[in-house]
């Protein structure tokens, strides 16, 4: 079963004083392109969340934003109190100069400049670590699920018009007869006005099968059904295969060019633009399958 790029997933994990949220939103994509947003404190595990991401989704637009409340800070203000009396002194010394009195309330000020709070970083517990992995995993099974469901329409609707193009290749057979009959009368018609004489039968015969061998589209027939069958078989294949799948398309339209080209009859040329328009169609679908 195919799986989509679409996708929408979250959960949520508690522990003491805390509580943690997931959510994961995903779009196509040619590759993975994986924007993840997280507190301060997890900051250590990101190259390994990123991983642990990657290995699950593989492709598509990933947004992975994780949030934590808090009861207790976990990161803790301090004044830096050596900086501040510098400032202080400075401030202080200014203020004199320029005869500012004792209008100057220097403490906003001075704490709003550089390097005087300083903050000191809580340090990841292991049973916290825990609780995001359990809490990560989760939301990533859930946007899975959404991505497998998506997945399954997907590939209804794609095999629905791959047995459309199927059924199409084959009504092309019924005209197939009258289509070469149609050309034979039309070159024989052209002699006829060009009102040549002694034209040896022998050679026109030959030199008419020669020609519309080159209009038969018999092989390009049997190629697309081949091509056709091996796309209903990678379609069911475990495992993302939308690169695969989108490479068959490319050989079916191919076959479908080939046929419309070589086909020299406006009822086989109406059903070849009808298969090219199921074939775009699920070169749109592809876009979005894994």
């Amino acid at each position: 079963m195919i799986q989509s790029m679409t996708g929408f997933g979250k959960a949520s994990g508690e522990l003491p004083g805390k509580k943690i949220h997931v959510e994961i939103k995903s779009l196509n994509s040619k590759q993975l392109d994986l924007n993840l947003r997280l507190p301060q404190i997890y900051r250590e595990k990101e190259l390994e969340m990123r991983n642990r991401i990657a290995d699950r989704l593989q492709r598509g637009k990933v947004e992975v934003n994780i949030q934590l409340e808090s009861e207790v800070a976990d990161r803790i203000p301090q004044i830096n109190e050596a900086v501040f009396e510098r400032y202080h002194q400075q401030l202080s010394g200014m203020a004199q100069k320029l005869n500012l009195g004792q209008q100057s309330d220097f403490l906003r000020a001075i704490l709003g400049l550089p390097e005087v709070l300083k903050t000191e970083q809580a340090e990841l517990a292991e049973a916290e670590w825990l609780a995001l992995e359990k809490t990560l995993d989760a939301a990533l099974i859930a946007i899975i699920d959404f991505r497998n469901q998506e997945g399954s329409a997907l590939q209804k609707d794609i095999l629905q018009r791959v047995e459309t193009i199927a059924g199409l290749s084959l009504e092309v057979q019924s005209y197939e007869k009258q289509r070469l009959e149609r050309i034979k009368e039309r070159i024989r018609e052209n002699l006829d006005d060009l009102k040549l004489k002694n034209v040896d039968e022998n050679r026109f015969e030959q030199e008419l099968i020669y020609y519309l061998e080159k209009l038969d589209i018999t092989e390009e027939k049997v190629r697309l059904k081949n091509h056709i069958d091996y796309f209903k078989e990678c379609i069911s294949e475990e495992g993302p295969v939308g690169k695969k799948l989108a490479f068959i398309t490319q050989e079916l339209g191919r076959e479908i060019n080939t046929m419309g080209s070589k086909a020299n009859d406006a009822d086989i040329q109406r059903l070849v633009i009808r298969m090219k328009d199921e074939l775009e169609k699920i070169k749109e679908q592809m876009l979005n399958v894994l």
